[in-house]
This record gives C-alpha cells, structure tokens and sequence, in this order.
C-alpha cells in the first residue's frame, strides 16, 4: 500500500470530501492539520509546488493536487494503480 499523506483544515469541505473516498477506500492516511500553523502550512507550500489551497494530497512524496484531483484520478480508474 503506498504512503498516502493529507494537509488539512478542520472545517474545510473540500478536505472532508477527500478524507471521506480515503476512508471508503480503506486507505490509511497520514493526516496534517494546519489550522493556524503557519509553519507547517509553509511547509505543506514547498512540498505542492507553490499551491496553497487545501487539501493538499501526496501518495509517496507526489503532490497530486487537491480534492478535485483526487477525484478525477477516481473517475478515470487511475487512483487504485496509484495507490498499490
């Protein structure tokens, strides 16, 4: 099972979302919440690239983007082969 990493905030839609096809999926998820870190929220920018906007979702140290992303990857049956 690949190494699944989450940059979160407590009340953001969008992460919830994303946790939530995690989860359906049985996948284990290291979760960083950084309400009100700004260290670690700079250090969740490094890591994306630039990105700011949250979630931001790494499988095996790669950014893949946010939400929206993940579920693409979901649509177009990429994100099992990424996953294993």
């Amino acid at each position: 099972m690949s190494k699944v990493e989450i940059y979160t905030w407590q009340y953001c839609p969008f992460c919830i979302r994303a946790k939530s096809l995690l989860k359906k999926k049985n996948i284990n998820f290291k979760e960083y919440k950084i309400d009100g870190d700004e260290d670690a929220r700079e250090l969740m920018i490094e890591r994306a690239d630039g990105r700011r906007t949250l979630p931001q979702i790494f499988i095996e140290n790669e950014g893949i983007g946010g939400c929206d992303d993940l579920y693409k990857l979901e649509n177009e049956n990429k994100l099992d082969a990424l996953l294993n």
